[in-house]
């Protein structure tokens, strides 16, 4: 027999353990969406009735079972048969253009009158003329060249200013080459220069550079007298840069003289009287 130590000693083998199913999963519940109720509003006293909307048509029965719906034409009021033009839809206007700004025209601003006589001057030795970009020259010889096989005549002018240089200017041929203004034009051409306005103002300074340097370049007299004028208004409120000083400079070299010639007085007491002119 065993012993009793031994039989304590032993324990029973462990139970297993049961499986219990789970239960299924619940199901969620599908909420259903609430009808709103639209409750009408009471009418106002003394408000328009408001017109109930017309029944849709239904299609009719043909043996017991529903025929066609009516076309679009048919049920727009068009008997059948009858063909309407579509109405074409207008096109999409364009923006309209912006009004054109006419140019701001000084009250006191002066025209240059036209030319008068555009013909080939005929100068002798001696005379006096006004070459468009080099001023007043004259006359000390009248010379004829010969030119890919052409016989050309020309005048040779000296420039009556500081550097004393020379030009030929072809006779026949237009070159811009004019005579001294009279007293009476040299006068409107002062009127210009004391007209208060200024002739470019435009930004920056390099595209007012080239609109007064194409006036100086036409050899105008009122379009450099125009250039004389904002260039020394300019010189009495600050001191001028190496462009605008330039300006000045070819503006006086074209005019100053031609204006004293017409004038009939010297340079120097017709820069005073134009200094004088601006200082008022």
């Amino acid at each position: 027999m065993p012993s009793p130590a031994r039989s304590a000693s032993r324990t029973p083998p462990p139970k297993k353990a049961r499986k219990v199913p789970l239960p299924p999963p619940a199901k969620k519940a599908v909420k259903t969406p609430r009808k709103s109720l639209v409750v009408p509003r009471p009418a106002r006293p003394g408000a328009r009735p408001v017109p109930a909307a017309a029944p849709a048509s239904k299609p009719k029965e043909v043996n017991g079972k529903p025929g066609p719906l009516k076309d679009a034409k048919e049920a727009n009021g068009t008997p059948p048969g009858v063909t309407v033009a579509p109405v074409a839809k207008p096109a999409a206007s364009m923006p309209p253009a912006p009004p054109v700004k006419a140019p701001r025209v000084s009250p006191f601003a002066i025209k240059a009158p036209p030319p008068t006589n555009t013909a080939p001057l005929k100068l002798v030795v001696g005379d006096k003329a006004v070459h468009p970009k080099l001023g007043l020259g004259e006359v000390v010889a009248v010379e004829e060249r010969v030119i890919g096989g052409s016989s050309i005549q020309f005048y040779v002018l000296r420039i009556l200013d500081k550097s004393n240089s020379r030009a030929m200017v072809p006779t026949n041929l237009p070159s811009g080459l004019r005579a001294v203004m009279s007293d009476a034009e040299a006068e409107a051409v002062l009127d210009t220069m004391r007209a208060r306005e200024v002739a470019i103002d435009l930004q920056p300074w390099s595209r007012r550079f080239r609109a007064y340097t194409e006036m100086i370049n036409s050899g105008l007299p009122h379009e450099v007298a125009k250039v004389l004028r904002d260039m020394y208004r300019l010189k009495f409120d600050k001191d001028l840069s190496f462009g605008e000083r330039r300006l000045l400079d070819q503006a006086k070299s074209l005019l100053m003289k031609e204006l004293a010639a017409a004038k009939q007085i010297t340079e120097e007491a017709l820069v005073a009287q134009v200094a004088a002119m601006f200082q008022n």
